[in-house]
């Protein structure tokens, strides 16, 4: 991700028997380590409400049971009256943890209670779950007694104030063995400049590294991007070699993201490298395969062999313009830009060590349109690019469509190319406060206004916490077991580094870190475990429980 930021503007039941994931602890290193092999083992926690069906005894004609359940918050079941019953069919039996409830914004408070049942009928009632006073606008959580099993549950609403109850989501949160292989991390290329500027990173009280604090919450790889000659301290070779160490010792695996430009590429620019400029089709075919052998050769020289490597970034419009462009008029078109697609791939496959695996990745943007990653992957498809992954970038507050959207292309793209899906980059905002301000400089954020926000997921640590463990249950039920795996996008860049060299100039992403302006990790380091306790952390004791702001 890059986008020119905003200079002008600064933002503002039966048995079950299956364990809980076991709690996250950071006493000593070795606590840490322990945790770290556990959690890389650890069945993720998913929604299985988002493959159930959902029915109930009233509803609006506009706000149907089925959107309590379609992993959106943003569209609701409301009752048609001042109370209403939703039955929510899992399809099967499933160990449960904890259940979530998110209200529309604008519904009246209510109360509630829940019921579960392993067969038709038969409802259990949790004591726990009786009685449940219901707050509008911010994700709650609900423990359930461990073990618990159930394929049904029923949530009866009253509103506290006669009007009609909108819910925007139910969650039945449980583990998901299938989904064990999932590939969970974070770009954490501004992590070099970030601890040489000075800053400091901790995790429940305990000193450490994003590295290390990432992988302690839960993540087993991380990205990295790759400039040819940016300026100095940013991303090159030699700094991307030095954190990949780090990585490795951490025991995690490297998914490097190469660039081919000086400086930022993306959908708005694609810029040839200063070094290989006045160079023709031909040629820069040849650089784009030497190059590529060389970085990939590097990696694997000192012992962390790329395991994931995206043969540019963001690439809706090509690579290398005008050469590589698309999308435009006397430019080079798809048979260019596809030429030097497969010189990227040639150059990563002939360098890679015999018996490594490696991923090739095709990074696209447009995360919420199936209509136009289709369009996308199938001309890739048509001039036979070889690629294994299918990377999207989704970014709601880039004015991308809601989460129903990304569920949308996440199931047909895997229905249409069958192969694996990763969300190669996304952010959502803990606050709407621009932590630049106090430095001085006149970055404004990305995210700086309410109109910016998905409906349901409000701008604090739970409402990141919400949105991307939303992703990760849609990518863990996507068709064939194609959803493989989250990256979150500069979870550590915290103010204090700039986006490009000068003075005055900051990071628009500064509140849309899993860190705090000072570099304390937020309730939403979490995105990789179970939410709600997650939430039970932040908020001992608490129920329902609500990770605020």
């Amino acid at each position: 991700m890059q986008r020119t930021p905003r200079t002008w503007r600064l933002g503002l039941g039966a048995a079950a028997l299956l364990l809980c994931i076991p709690l996250v602890t950071a006493a000593t290193a070795s606590q840490a380590a322990t945790h770290a092999t556990a959690q890389a083992n650890a069945a993720p926690t998913v929604n299985w409400a988002l493959g159930g069906s959902a029915t109930a005894t009233t509803a609006e004609s506009a706000n149907p049971a089925s959107n309590a359940i379609d992993g959106d918050a943003g569209t609701d079941w409301c009752t048609s009256g001042w109370t209403g019953t939703l039955t929510i069919d899992l399809g099967n039996a499933r160990t449960l943890t904890d259940l979530g409830i998110t209200l529309d914004s604008t519904s009246p408070s209510a109360s509630a209670s829940i019921e579960l049942a392993s067969t038709a009928g038969n409802w259990q009632q949790v004591p726990a779950l009786r009685d449940l006073a219901l707050d509008p606008g911010s994700p709650m959580y609900f423990p359930l007694p461990n073990p618990t099993s159930a394929r049904y549950a029923e949530l009866t609403v009253y509103s506290d104030t006669g009007a009609d109850v909108c819910v925007g989501e139910v969650r039945a949160y449980g583990p998901d063995p299938a989904a064990s292989g999932m590939d969970l991390g974070s770009d954490l290329s501004f992590t070099p400049q970030e601890l040489a500027a000075g800053a400091t990173f901790s995790y429940e009280g305990d000193r450490g590294t994003p590295v290390t604090i990432m992988r302690e919450a839960g993540a087993n790889y991380v990205r990295m991007r790759l400039w040819v000659d940016p300026p100095a301290g940013y991303s090159d070779l030699a700094t991307d070699l030095a954190l990949a160490r780090q990585v490795r010792a951490a025991g995690m695996k490297i998914y490097l993201d190469i660039m081919y430009s000086d400086f930022w590429a993306d959908p708005t620019h694609q810029n040839i490298p200063a070094a290989w400029a006045g160079q023709d089709l031909a040629q820069l075919t040849t650089t784009v395969t030497s190059y590529t052998k060389q970085v990939i050769s590097a990696f694997a020289q000192q012992g962390t062999p790329v395991d994931m490597v995206s043969i540019g970034n963001e690439i809706r419009n090509g690579i290398l313009w005008p050469i590589g462009e698309i999308n435009c008029t006397d430019c080079g078109g798809w048979a260019n830009f596809t030429q030097l697609l497969k010189a990227g791939v040639a150059g990563a496959e002939a360098a890679n060590p015999p018996g490594h695996k490696l991923l090739i990745m095709m990074h696209y943007d447009q995360g919420a349109s199936f209509t136009l990653s289709s369009a996308f992957y199938s001309e890739l498809e048509s001039y036979n690019v070889p690629f294994d992954v299918i990377g999207l970038s989704y970014y709601p507050v880039l004015s991308e469509p809601a989460i129903s959207g990304l569920r949308a292309n996440v199931d047909g793209l895997a229905t249409e190319f069958g192969k694996p899906i990763i969300i190669a980059e996304t952010q959502y905002p803990w606050t709407l406060a621009n932590g630049n301000s106090p430095l001085g400089d006149s970055t404004g954020d990305f995210a700086w206004e309410q109109s910016q926000l998905d409906p349901g997921y409000p701008a604090t640590p739970g409402g990141q916490l919400s949105f991307v463990t939303d992703e990760l249950s849609i990518l863990a039920q996507a068709p064939d077991g194609l959803g493989a795996g989250l990256f979150y996008w500069a979870p550590d860049w915290i103010p204090g580094v700039p986006w490009e060299p000068g003075t005055g100039i900051g990071s628009p992403n500064v509140n849309m870190t899993l860190f705090n302006f000072e570099g304390q990790a937020l309730p939403s380091i979490g995105i990789f475990q179970n939410p709600a306790e997650i939430c039970e952390r932040a908020n001992p004791g608490s129920s329902p429980c609500v990770v605020g702001g």
